[in-house]
């Protein structure tokens, strides 16, 4: 990364120009960010220790969550830290990282969603078979697959970024260190297609997997309608709909962030937008699945209640 002599730091987008907004956006960044490690924290904690949810749903929303944290921790800091000390620089080495991680995190967690649509799929679809295409080391598998994918992914796009020579300033429209951004200021167009041709490989892959989630969807559905009961019918849809909503908020946000029309485009709005796709969902997604899934709701109970029955044991001891 020869640019890191030449470019020693980049201006991020500032999150409002007066001191009392850039003091609300920090407070408001904390209360997201303690929410979604709090939220996260407790759906590690409740699926690690109950043996009910060790299955393969609770293991792939084990690692959605570890993705979930890793996005929320790597926006959300610096842009606290710029918002609280009125400031709008990162280092080069710490947008080069900063990146990474946001590809690498974003790229692993549409990979889990995907494979927890085929989790649903062979589950309502082909329940017989569900032990076996879905055993243990099968779910190891598919979890480290969706790991390696975002690491690859990840590691090429910002290799291939930072290599370029920038001569377009250093001025990012984005309150954090997005690809995208960082390639409006390159000057070298053979670098620049480069990138191009990356990014069309990767898009060309995840619609791929966004053809099979709309097939296997299509299959449940189908699946659904012909359970003669209408209780079964609800309890199939509502195992499916959690993914459907946390998949379908990823998506919707993460498109329109990317794809919206110049003519709309707005500093304001670009960061409103940037905030839903990186911030909201990963907050949101603890939420939209314990919400529905009763075994999940119920070991946080017991183990909220736990800690707080030993906390309580130890205060009255000590007293």
């Amino acid at each position: 990364m020869s640019n890191s002599s030449s470019m020693p730091q980049f201006l991020l987008l500032a999150v409002a120009d007066r001191r009392e907004l850039q003091l609300l956006h920090f407070w408001l960044f904390l209360a997201i960010s303690l929410a979604a490690l709090l939220a996260n924290g407790l759906l590690l904690s409740a699926v690690a220790c109950d043996h009910h949810l060790h299955t393969p749903m609770g293991f792939f929303l084990l690692n959605l969550s570890l993705t979930d944290l890793g996005c929320i921790c790597t926006t959300v800091p610096k842009a606290m830290h710029n918002s609280l000390w009125d400031t709008t620089t990162i280092s080069y080495m710490g947008c080069a990282a900063q990146a990474f991680l946001l590809v690498f995190f974003l790229g692993a967690e549409f990979s889990l969603l995907t494979i927890m649509c085929y989790d649903r799929y062979v589950a309502i679809c082909k329940p017989l078979h569900y032990g076996t295409l879905l055993g243990s080391r099968a779910c190891a598998h598919m979890a480290a697959a969706a790991w390696a994918t975002g690491f690859l992914n990840a590691l090429l796009h910002t290799a291939s970024t930072f290599s370029l020579p920038l001569c377009q300033g250093n001025a990012l429209g984005q309150f954090f260190c997005e690809i995208p951004h960082i390639l409006k200021l390159s000057c070298s167009h053979s670098g620049y297609l480069r990138e191009t041709g990356l990014m069309f490989f990767t898009l060309s892959l995840e619609l791929g997997w966004f053809v099979f989630i709309v097939f296997s969807y299509v299959q449940i559905f189908r699946a659904v309608l012909r359970i003669p009961s209408q209780q079964g019918q609800h309890k199939a849809f509502s195992t499916c709909l959690p993914h459907l909503i946390v998949l379908s908020l990823f998506l919707s946000t993460a498109i329109f962030a990317h794809l919206k029309p110049p003519s709309i485009s707005s500093p304001s709005l670009d960061l409103v937008v940037s905030v839903l796709y990186s911030v909201v969902p990963p907050a949101l997604n603890p939420l939209i699945y314990s919400l529905r899934n009763q075994e999940l709701k119920d070991a946080i109970r017991k183990m909220m209640t736990g800690c707080f029955s030993g906390a309580m044991k130890c205060l009255f001891s000590g007293a």
